[in-house]
């Protein structure tokens, strides 16, 4: 696979077979949430260049019921999704699955991410990166202050275009 074909392949598909679920059950075991709270969170996982489906995430839901992991109780309409003492022993269980779909996230968010730079963008990065490297680790005092200096005036630019 050529590295555009990996990346074309990434933003097609951010998230590898299994992951959404074992994501779901991650974020379940840290609190009750309803089903678009986890849609939400996922989101956030990726930097809400990629947010999954009620289509996928609500059947999964109603699979971790019928496996009895987690207990739906009614919330102003809404249904908000319980871990149960079942539920738990699974997280448990399939921790270090989860910890590998936590770690694949975070790659394919980042993957994403930078596929969405415009080229320019992401080859002045790549420039960036490559020059602060090549430093080796020495840095006089005034580099690091002036350095600092640039970077911090270049993220409030960015964040001026482009308010959260």
């Amino acid at each position: 696979m050529t590295v555009s074909q990996s990346r074309s392949h990434s933003a097609s598909r951010p998230l590898g077979r299994g992951d959404l679920r074992l994501l779901l059950l991650s974020l379940l075991g840290q609190a009750p949430r309803h089903g678009y709270e986890l849609i939400q969170q996922v989101g956030e996982m990726f930097l809400r260049v990629y947010t999954p489906s009620p289509g996928s995430v609500y059947p999964l839901l109603a699979d971790f019921e019928n496996l009895r992991w987690v207990r739906a109780e009614e919330d102003g309409g809404r249904k908000r999704y319980h871990l149960t003492a079942l539920g738990r022993a699974q997280l448990k269980l399939q921790q270090a699955q989860i910890d590998d779909a936590l770690l694949r996230t975070r790659h394919s968010a980042r993957t994403i991410t930078k596929a969405n730079l415009p080229p320019a963008v992401r080859e002045a990065m790549q420039q960036l990166t490559r020059a602060m490297m090549l430093r080796h680790g020495r840095w006089q005092d005034a580099d690091i202050e002036r350095l600092t200096t640039l970077l911090d005036a270049a993220t409030a630019l960015v964040q001026e275009t482009h308010p959260e």
